[in-house]
């Protein structure tokens, strides 16, 4: 991996994990904000309490480069679930914050989405492994594929 990708690589991992572990704050704290948007999705206190133990493994996981793809994974769930709540529940704006929130949770997608691409020699052999498939192999389920790494 040369510099600038080394670089890119650890931007994503400070701005996700920064990102996440600064919103914990106002889950464990029980601020409004994270009050109401919880209670309107009817999961509060649990849903708060327990995607802030979410976060917090994930922000902690992508700091260490060896599992910063995994917690890539789970912090890309995570945004995922949120992205999809404020498009389908909630709205972009939650009380008057302009869509800040849903911005947030965009950014530390798109860096997740960075990291699992950067770190990508590290988990695609896992996967094909787990699949039945080790990436050596020429075959998947009998068929012929192209190998991309």
């Amino acid at each position: 991996m040369n510099t600038i990708t080394l670089y890119v690589l650890w931007a994503a991992r400070l701005l996700a994990a920064i990102i996440l572990l600064q919103t914990l704050y106002f889950k464990f704290g029980a601020q409004a904000e994270s009050v109401y948007i919880f209670a309107k999705l009817g999961v509060e206190p649990w849903g708060r309490i327990g995607s802030g133990v979410v976060e917090l493994v994930a922000a902690l996981l992508i700091l260490i480069p060896r599992t910063s793809w995994i917690g890539a994974s789970i912090g890309l769930g995570v945004m995922a679930g949120a992205i999809l709540s404020h498009l389908t529940v909630l709205g972009i704006d939650i009380l008057g914050d302009g869509g800040y929130l849903f911005f947030l949770g965009v950014v530390v997608a798109v860096s997740c989405v960075v990291i699992l691409l950067l770190t990508r020699q590290q988990w695609v052999p896992i996967v094909f492994t787990l699949l039945g498939n080790a990436p050596g192999k020429k075959t998947v389920g009998g068929a012929r594929v192209r190998q991309f790494m």
